[in-house]
């Protein structure tokens, strides 16, 4: 099933989600390489493409996993949570309709 997760910033996180972007991205192409991954990316702080550095207020990711439990566990596990990047993480089940 899918499931989305949005991510929230905590204020001022720009730096730690700079250094820990790397492991973080990696999870995701591994997502993308198993076919689990339908879209990722993160909320620019302002509307602009390219925040510079008003930074980003958070991320939202749509995959397929197991179960909600799965989905969960690997929020819980991003890089970006052990930085300090994120404040909250909330995962739901998701129904894709269109495209």
């Amino acid at each position: 099933m899918l499931y989305m997760i949005h991510s929230e910033d905590n204020a001022d996180s720009l730096q730690q989600r700079l250094a820990a972007r790397p492991a973080h991205l990696d999870r995701l192409q591994a997502l993308q390489a198993e076919g689990r991954l339908i879209l990722a990316g993160p909320c620019p702080a302002i509307d602009s493409p390219d925040p510079g550095p008003a930074g980003f207020s958070g991320s939202l990711i749509v995959a397929e996993f197991p179960s909600l439990v799965d989905a969960q566990a690997w929020a819980d596990a991003d890089p970006y949570v052990a930085a300090g990047v994120y404040a909250r993480i909330s995962v739901k089940p998701f129904k894709k309709v269109l495209p």
